[in-house]
């Protein structure tokens, strides 16, 4: 049990938000998904094992930063496990994945299994010599855009239609976007550590000025193609709250670390609304 809830914990599931969320966007239009056993092994897959897959190869080749790292040691943010618990985490990561690798290329053939592969080699010339794109800023931000290959698993296993290439490139900046408010909290491990982020690179005020941007951005797509004046407002909340904190509240201090448990739950109260208005609206499906 121990070794189980180390492991759930390694997958962070405070942050099971962005695959989750991507997967469920193909669905917007479709009707008694609930009762379709391949949406709830998608599910399955996308919230445990894919992240399980995600984090536990960054922990693994993270260790000097997580252990300094004070917002880490819980289930919203991750593990701090030491080198020996993480010593068989890649064999571990191996039978969690592999069952459902099996399972779904049954169900829908050699397509799923190439996709399955492209998503296990995403994570691993992120994270891994000579590659490890993850310190290589700004290639550490572009490669979030692997997240919409969840996406993509989800219209495979489901047989649903292609997304527009405008959700598919709205769904990229969300992916940027959840990943710098990470790098923003993890500015002084990261820079203790030796890891080179963007956001260690362009400093904390600058990093939120980024992310400002893309939140603006975000805001005018999601009108522009989408007429979603539902989540665009919600996007331009939370650019206003990002003004005040960047240039009033917080400028360049660092948030202690009962204020990012704070922000995470926030984020992942803020999440499972929009998914349920996604899933209600299907704006993101119908590009204007």
């Amino acid at each position: 049990m121990d070794r189980f809830l180390l492991d759930l914990k390694i997958s962070r599931p405070g942050l099971w938000f962005p695959t989750i969320w991507i997967y469920l966007v193909p669905f917007g239009n479709q009707e008694d998904f609930l009762q379709s056993f391949t949406f709830w092994a998608g599910l399955l897959f996308v919230s445990f094992p894919l992240n399980y897959l995600v984090y536990g190869l960054n922990d693994y080749k993270d260790f000097d930063a997580d252990k300094i790292n004070q917002r880490k040691g819980n289930y919203l943010f991750g593990a701090k496990a030491n080198k020996e618990q993480l010593k068989s985490i890649l064999g571990r990561i191996s039978l969690v994945i592999l069952p459902f690798v099996v399972v779904f290329t049954m169900l829908s053939g050699v397509k799923m299994l190439i996709l399955l592969i492209v998503m296990v080699f995403v994570n691993i010339i992120y994270n891994f010599e000579p590659f490890r794109l993850k310190g290589r800023p700004p290639f550490e931000i572009l490669m979030q855009s692997g997240y919409v290959l969840t996406a993509f698993f989800c219209i495979l296993l489901n047989e649903l239609p292609t997304l527009p290439w405008q959700t598919v490139i709205y769904l990229a900046l969300f992916a940027f976007q959840a990943h710098i408010a990470g790098e923003i909290m993890d500015i002084e491990p990261d820079r203790q550590a030796g890891k080179a982020t963007t956001a260690v690179v362009l400093g904390r005020k600058k990093t939120k000025i980024l992310m400002l941007v893309l939140l603006v951005v975000e805001s005018y797509l999601l009108l522009h193609w989408f007429n979603d004046l539902v989540l665009a407002s919600f996007l331009m909340l939370f650019s206003i709250w990002l003004i005040l904190d960047a240039f009033f509240i917080f400028k360049d201090k660092p948030y202690s670390q009962k204020q990012m448990l704070l922000f995470g739950y926030a984020i992942n109260i803020s999440a499972i609304l929009s998914m349920i208005w996604v899933l209600y609206s299907a704006k993101l499906l119908e590009v204007q």
